[in-house]
């Protein structure tokens, strides 16, 4: 059982890009069992709605889609940090800054995804495509991080979490890169080893 989540619209927008290609996702998949969430854009709700749907689905791979503004390719995030730094309230009007998503837990989880293996394959998608070693300090990162911290003793789940640019990538074209993603994540046990590091 494959989970996969986005989020619901917020900073005032009418839909958001993330949940808008978990959609396109189901509608065409043809893998083995896939069912989705979409998630509030709260810190609190997300995490609650996460642990629900985990409790419930019992998946073996979980995959989180965030809507990223100002991004020109789909994300696949690799670390996840015990951080809350919000620029803007949350849709419960929580705006929390400089506080931990857990506290007394690590500094940070990474994915269990195999994230090179991941970019390979959704870049011969023809669809822009990277490995982003920031999920930011909002409620993306909140919840990869909870997701995380979730499954750090379940090593049978594999879980991470992903990007989608707001504008400049469409729906379509999103949910051909996580498709791409997703079906290597059921089928690679081991990462490859080659560069998608950066300088800045």
């Amino acid at each position: 059982m494959i989970l996969l989540t986005g989020f619901e619209p917020f900073e005032g927008q009418t839909e958001n890009a993330s949940w808008s290609a978990v959609q396109q996702v189901a509608a065409g998949w043809d893998g083995e069992p896939l069912e989705i969430r979409e998630l509030p854009v709260s810190f609190r709700g997300a995490r609650q709605a996460l642990r629900t749907a985990v409790a419930e689905l019992s998946p073996t791979l979980v995959i989180g889609v965030g809507e990223a503004d100002g991004r020109s390719a789909v994300g696949i995030e690799r670390v996840a940090v015990n951080l809350i730094d919000a620029r803007i309230p949350d849709n419960d009007g929580s705006a929390p800054v400089d506080v931990p998503v857990i506290a007394g837990a690590p500094a940070a989880f990474f994915s269990t995804l195999p994230v090179k293996t991941a970019l390979t394959a959704a870049r011969a998608t023809g669809v822009p495509v990277e490995v982003s070693y920031s999920a930011g300090t909002y409620v993306c990162n909140a919840t990869f991080y909870a997701l995380q911290h979730l499954l750090a003793s379940r090593p049978d789940v594999r879980s991470g979490f992903l990007h989608v640019p707001r504008s400049g990538v469409s729906p379509e074209q999103a949910a051909t890169a996580l498709v791409a993603i997703l079906e290597t994540a059921v089928a690679v046990a081991d990462d490859v080893r080659v560069s998608a590091g950066t300088e800045s």
